[in-house]
């Protein structure tokens, strides 16, 4: 079932209470997308999908055109995860690291929702949770451009739930950062914000020394930190898990963590298993080949790929305690 923006608040709420953190992959095709789908199934997970501006502009989805882009993941995701076989997996659409001139263009776009004209009825899809790259912004640049979505949100009457993203590919930050930032979109539009991605001593990418810096006790001071503020529950996002080893993940969720973003080693993953796939087949990838069109069709290398691909995002959820999670999130809601 894919999620609203409200509910994905309720969602938020339910992993702090559970103590519990969601696995959030970047969906690079429609074949990552049902792969993501069947493992929460399996282990009766919710997850996140995400979206980055690379993927709406990729040839699976927009090829070129990023809003053409959001229609199209938009109109997948929403198919999949309302059918039959998905309709039990809680699943939240979130916009990733969506930069560059045309950022306050696509997101508020996104948030009034794409139309799509279904018989005699105008239906409108929009993302259940949207953040933007703040990397090259800075802190009163990063505030306004959210003020500015939460008051496109409002003038069309369209629910909103956003993370916040600080500077987190320089290091930590700071508490007097944080407080900047939080209390510059909640002076102005409060309760907005349900999930804050501070610097923790990772960074985006992948780190073959690993983050030395990295510290799980700042997930716990930063969210009391938020709660002080707001006077609420914010969930900690860790943007740049790869290079984390699996103590570090189980620590930072022993420590408050709400969402886990991964996408370095997905992409390794399955580029290695395509790669794999194809050489082995090198024989059969000819005209004329017994097995050749058996071979040379997509579903051949994509079965081949989700075969490596979902035991991978099994073990992300069983380390992130989110398995099991999806049927009393669901009976709750």
């Amino acid at each position: 079932m894919l999620l609203s923006p409200l509910q994905a608040r309720k969602l938020v709420s339910h992993c702090l209470q559970e103590k519990y953190a969601l696995l959030a992959v970047n969906a690079d095709s429609p074949a990552a997308i049902y792969d993501c789908l069947a493992a929460a199934k399996e282990l009766d997970a919710a997850i996140v999908i995400q979206t980055s501006l690379w993927q709406l502009e990729g040839i699976s989805f927009g090829a070129d055109d990023a809003l053409r882009g959001l229609a199209v993941y938009y109109a997948h995701i929403n198919l999949l995860a309302n059918s039959k076989e998905f309709h039990q997996v809680p699943v939240v659409l979130h916009t990733d690291h969506i930069r560059g001139p045309r950022t306050r263009e696509i997101l508020t776009e996104a948030i009034k929702g794409y139309a799509f004209q279904v018989d005699d009825m105008l239906v409108r899809l929009s993302p259940t949770t949207v953040s933007l790259d703040a990397s090259k912004l800075t802190a009163e640049q990063n505030i306004e451009m959210l003020c500015s979505l939460i008051e496109a949100a409002e003038s069309v009457g369209r629910p909103l739930t956003l993370e916040m993203e600080a500077g987190l590919d320089v290091g930590l930050t700071t508490p007097e950062e944080i407080e900047s930032l939080i209390m510059g979109v909640e002076c102005r539009h409060s309760g907005y914000v349900a999930l804050f991605a501070p610097g923790l001593g990772n960074r985006h990418g992948f780190s073959k020394e690993g983050y030395p810096g990295f510290r799980p006790e700042n997930i716990s001071s930063t969210a009391s930190l938020l709660e002080r503020l707001t006077g609420r529950k914010i969930g900690i996002v860790l943007h740049g898990s790869s290079g984390l080893s699996e103590e570090q993940i189980r620590e930072a969720v022993a420590h408050g963590l709400t969402k886990l973003n991964w996408s370095t080693d997905g992409l390794i993953l399955r580029s290695s298993a395509a790669q794999e796939y194809y050489r082995s087949r090198q024989d059969q990838l000819v005209p004329g080949h017994a097995e050749f069109k058996v071979s040379a069709m997509d579903n051949g290398v994509g079965r081949f790929v989700s075969r490596r691909f979902v035991p991978k995002i099994k073990d992300l959820i069983e380390l992130l305690e989110g398995a099991g999670r999806a049927g009393s999130f669901m009976a709750a809601l």
